[in-house]
């Protein structure tokens, strides 16, 4: 169905879906690279404006966590754009402490590569 308030206004309307959430991508400012995806709820994305640090909601503990708040990793946000249907946002982020967003260690978790087209499915470590 084609909103044109929703795809062309300039009203910030979030469609979150039925747990009340919406998904957060998280991209490195300088270079692009997708660090991390994340869920948002209502309150997360308020916070995420208004401090401009990166506040998520996590579906496995059903709480609010700031990202680096135990690591240091702290996402500094300098630009979020949503999408054309806003159910989904794009955070471009400054990474402040070692500037890993995995919980893994790994600067972003999207680490492994899906071999395509090869017969068995099988994955491969980028680092």
């Amino acid at each position: 169905m084609h909103d044109k308030e929703l795809e062309e206004g300039t009203a910030l309307l979030p469609r979150f879906d039925a747990n009340g959430l919406i998904s957060a991508i998280v991209a490195d400012e300088n270079t692009g690279e997708v660090l991390m995806l994340a869920h948002m709820n209502e309150e997360a994305l308020r916070r995420t404006i208004a401090t401009r640090e990166g506040w998520f909601w996590s579906r496995s503990r059903k709480a609010m966590w700031k990202k680096g708040e135990t690591s240091g990793n702290v996402l500094q946000v300098s630009a979020m754009k949503i999408d054309c249907d806003q159910d989904a946002v794009l955070l471009s982020v400054r990474v402040s402490g070692d500037g890993k967003t995995c919980h893994t260690g790994r600067r972003t978790c999207f680490y492994r590569s899906i071999s395509l087209g090869e017969g068995k499915t099988t994955l491969r470590f980028d680092e």
